[in-house]
């Protein structure tokens, strides 16, 4: 099938078995979310997807065609991946940081960007808001710019298939809104887009699919109207919830019953 496609992975690590057999699939056009408590083993599977963790077993393929058996040079021409923190010592200018999302397209022995690769990196950060902090440091960013400008590295790759673990996490409302429409529109272009999230209105709002996990298993895949039901919430999450519909657009609304 074309998009995203895992068959039966499993990873384990020292003696814990951290997934087991978990299969799914993520088509282009759609954004896929990935569910599940902490510790369900998301950010290991989205790790895996790429070869940064290895496999006990399984496989990986995109557009039939075997994503870790590829050159990671291939790969990162593909693929890009945006991790739940991704902060660093190096003094680097933001511009600098998303200027390594074009390091797989260009030439060993060339010594400078290309205009191309400019052009791609002012284009990401236009995209999400931050070309005013191009010249900043990265370092110097509050927790929700770096994130933004670990996003921008991301889009300038271009990739067919974008991965995000967690990436509103450090965002205020505006800002989460405004990710998550701009990776809607990225996924409506053709990309194929899969990010994790934790907010469980916020996945209900905006994703067409998603995939459950839960204690390294897959516990469920589909729109959320079909996932997101008083039962699995209370399986998996362990709380109990009212579905309601959002007034404006009928996905399904989330009302979590408190405790006491």
């Amino acid at each position: 099938m074309s998009g995203l496609s895992v068959s039966n992975l499993s990873v384990t690590l020292g003696e814990k078995a951290i997934l087991r057999d978990v299969s799914l699939s993520a088509a282009p056009g759609q954004l896929t979310g990935l569910i599940g408590p902490n510790g369900a083993g998301k950010s290991t599977l989205m790790r895996a997807l790429l070869g940064l963790t290895p496999l006990t077993s399984g496989a990986v393929t995109f557009d039939d065609t075997d994503l870790l058996a590829m050159p990671r040079r291939t790969r990162a021409q593909l693929a890009a991946f945006v991790e739940q923190s991704g902060s660093t010592d190096a003094r680097l200018a933001v511009h600098e940081v998303v200027m390594l999302g074009r390091i797989p397209f260009q030439s060993v022995w060339q010594s400078m960007p290309s205009s191309a690769d400019t052009a791609e990196a002012d284009a990401a950060l236009a995209a999400v808001h931050m070309s005013a902090f191009a010249t900043r440091l990265f370092h110097t960013l509050s927790g929700g710019e770096q994130q933004r400008a670990l996003i921008a590295r991301a889009l300038a790759q271009q990739p067919r298939l974008l991965i995000l673990d967690e990436p509103t996490s450090h965002l205020d409302v505006h800002a989460q809104l405004t990710i998550l429409d701009l990776l809607r529109r990225r996924a409506q272009a053709g990309a194929t887009v899969v990010l994790a999230l934790h907010d469980l209105n916020l996945a209900a709002a905006f994703c067409d699919s998603l995939v459950v996990l839960h204690d390294g298993h897959r516990t469920g895949q589909g729109s959320p109207e079909q996932v997101l039901t008083p039962a699995l919430l209370r399986a998996v999450y362990g709380v109990d919830a009212t579905l309601l519909k959002h007034p404006k657009t009928g996905r399904p609304l989330i009302a979590y019953d408190l405790p006491g």
